[in-house]
């Protein structure tokens, strides 16, 4: 369930598992400019424009460390900052 931050930024909680597939969605809806992933403490892990995303096989390997960030943590919070 998203927690809104303040009008351009949106809070997910998710775990490891479900990180990838919620960062595809977040992409597929297209109002993302930037995308924060958070540890279980509130720690920023990584954090990247979604505007290179949209280039297609450019965004191969953001989606890899992605999917790194999610085999190291359990539950993590993925802030989208919104156009």
């Amino acid at each position: 369930m998203p927690t809104p931050h303040n009008d351009n930024q949106e809070e997910f909680k998710v775990s490891g598992d479900d990180l990838v597939k919620k960062v595809k969605e977040i992409i597929k809806e297209g109002n993302a400019r930037r995308i924060i992933i958070k540890n279980e403490k509130g720690e920023e892990i990584l954090q990247m424009p979604v505007t290179v995303g949209v280039i297609g096989t450019v965004f191969a390997f953001p989606l890899a460390a992605i999917g790194a960030v999610a085999a190291l943590v359990t539950n993590c919070t993925l802030v989208v900052i919104k156009k």
